[in-house]
């Protein structure tokens, strides 16, 4: 669906979405890459509130949100689920994200609001989430694409 049909208001609420979630990771202090460290070491249990708390009204909004509206009011498309099966490439992506977050000390969504907070530094972490992204993405390309080529040309 071409982004026209989507209400005027889609735009300006994801802007006060991020607004919101970034107020909330600065006011939890969890875009402060030293709190997440402490979390990982066992020295600080305040994100799995954090993060149980975004869960918890992510989880009844989109319990009720199809429940309760024919369909979504800024998108008008149906509400649907894109299930991804647990396969190697989850297992080995999860495995991956977490020695990167494990080593900058930040996942990408605190990554971003931690420049809200002044921390600058956090720039090298986002650079390098950009690279590794791009790198991934030049790989499956080159992968997906000696997939599709025949096995054996006579």
């Amino acid at each position: 669906m071409a982004g026209s049909d989507r209400h005027p208001l889609f735009m300006p609420l994801i802007a006060v979405g991020g607004l919101i979630f970034g107020f909330g990771l600065g006011y939890s202090h969890m875009a402060r890459p030293e709190v997440v460290l402490d979390f990982l070491q066992f020295d600080d249990l305040g994100l799995p509130f954090v993060m149980f708390g975004g869960a918890l009204v992510t989880g009844v909004v989109y319990f009720l949100a199809p429940k309760l509206l024919e369909r979504p009011p800024l998108t008008n498309r149906n509400f649907e689920r894109r299930l991804k099966p647990f396969d190697n490439q989850v297992l080995v992506g999860g495995g991956v994200f977490g020695v990167g977050w494990g080593l900058s000390g930040i996942c990408p969504g605190a990554a971003y609001a931690s420049l809200g907070v002044g921390n600058l530094t956090i720039l090298w972490a986002i650079a390098g989430m950009f690279i590794g992204a791009y790198a991934q993405g030049l790989w499956r390309s080159r992968a997906d694409a000696s997939d599709a080529s025949p096995a054996g040309a006579d």
